[in-house]
């Protein structure tokens, strides 16, 4: 095995290469890029040619950020021939019924394969459960290449830490776990990151530990968030708001500051689904993390009921309300549409008969309508007798009570704010927050 790839990728005689070129995959291959001869890869030719001309198809980077990088970018499977160190950033979703998805990851892992030679290292990023790289990853890579792992090619295992819309905790300021399948790709792997990663790097014991602590990461915050959810449940049962109980119980050291909300997202509102799927795998029913899944997953269908039931308490017919709901987005300030569960409250307001409008300046109406079925709306009435923020992007945050008002049919409309932020501005319109 060739146990000096660090120091060849750093001197240009070798190159590196990135599959999966989306939030996570393009920025690591920039930064890379900055040290390094880099081959950007990604399977969608049309987002090849955005990055080429130094737009991020994920508009989380700034044309600015491609400047004095040395990378190529390419949708050719032979253009991969060139490189010897391999970084696989694709996306690991869930199906219809909650199970992992790893067709993306082992369409990457068999196109890694069918190019990979003698010497050549490979390290995963995606999230998944603790043995996949092993389990299921490597076997597609020895049956493409012809190759034996540990003898011919070795493999390691660094997840991601990108938060999409963060520009605080980036990849450089972030410590990033690293792991591989001996010492040696250990060591090798851990250099090369340190290249790029100016917080460090952690060396885990072994794969499974890395593979298992980032999945954790996102499950404890589910977990976490869930409680929450299901407290603003009971509070608002009794007739409290559950942001100032936060607020109050906040002033205790270790008290933990989670909100309740939407939990959706690639991350926190799937991870928790590979871990499930693994412990059911080996036995073991996981009660508090199925159980955190199952209330999260619940929540936008309560928010759009309480937003039923407040208008029918103002004598409104649901088969002629409208409603006008605020952000599309999984998140706020990102354009990110996947696994968005602002689509839960569109569906749980229609099932009442209810009109819904839904806009958001990040999001694209194009995406909204071919992965929900619900463009954004063009044209907004002052007819409404509902809104709804569902999502805290910059643009909402500074708006006041007249600004809302504006779109409602009357002085008492109805106003779900469903982050709380804006408890203190609201004064004359029927208001409810989480």
């Amino acid at each position: 095995m060739n146990n000096l790839i660090h120091t060849k990728l750093i001197n240009k005689e070798e190159k590196l290469a990135v599959i999966g070129l989306g939030y996570v995959g393009l920025p690591i291959a920039l930064e890379f890029a900055r040290k390094m001869d880099v081959i950007g890869f990604d399977i969608n030719e049309e987002r090849v040619d955005m990055m080429r001309n130094n737009i991020d198809p994920s508009k989380e980077l700034e044309a600015s950020d491609f400047e004095g990088c040395s990378i190529e970018f390419t949708a050719k499977l032979e253009d991969l021939k060139e490189a010897t160190f391999y970084v696989v950033a694709v996306p690991t979703p869930i199906d219809d019924s909650n199970r992992p998805n790893l067709g993306p990851l082992l369409g990457a892992s068999s196109t890694v394969g069918k190019v990979l030679k003698k010497g050549d290292y490979v390290v995963f990023e995606s999230t998944v459960y603790p043995g996949c790289t092993e389990e299921d990853c490597i076997p597609v890579l020895e049956k493409e290449s012809g190759l034996k792992f540990g003898i011919d090619f070795k493999v390691g295992y660094s997840p991601e830490r990108i938060n999409p819309g963060d520009k605080v905790h980036t990849l450089q300021n972030v410590v990033k776990v690293v792991s591989g399948s001996d010492d040696e790709s250990l060591e090798e792997i851990a250099k090369v990151y340190e290249e790029v990663v100016g917080a460090g790097v952690h060396r885990a014991a072994s794969i499974k530990v890395a593979e298992a602590a980032k999945i954790i990461e996102n499950t404890q915050r589910d977990v976490n968030i869930s409680l929450i959810n299901e407290l603003s449940i009971i509070f608002n049962k009794l007739g409290i708001n559950t942001y100032e109980v936060l607020e109050a119980a906040g002033t205790k050291w270790n008290f933990l500051p989670f909100q309740p909300g939407l939990v959706g997202g690639h991350c926190i509102g799937v991870d928790p689904y590979y871990l499930t799927y693994k412990a059911k795998q080996v036995g073991y029913h996981a009660e508090i993390i199925n159980s955190g899944r199952s209330v999260n997953d619940s929540m936008g269908f309560y928010i759009g009921k309480q937003a039923v039931k407040m208008m029918i308490s103002q004598g409104k017919d649901m088969n002629k309300a409208k409603v006008l709901i605020m952000g599309a987005t999984f998140k706020e300030n990102v354009s990110d549409i996947r696994n968005s569960k602002v689509i839960d409250v569109v569906n749980e307001l229609k099932s009442f008969s209810v009109k819904v409008d839904l806009i958001d300046p990040h999001a694209s109406s194009k995406e909204m309508e071919h992965e929900y079925g619900v463009p954004l709306a063009d044209d907004l009435g002052n007819d409404y007798d509902a809104v709804i923020v569902a999502v805290n992007h910059k643009e909402y945050a500074e708006l006041k009570e007249n600004d809302f008002k504006k779109y409602l049919k009357d002085e008492k409309g109805v106003f779900v704010d469903i982050k709380g932020i804006f408890k203190k501005e609201i004064k004359d319109l029927e208001y409810w927050s989480l």
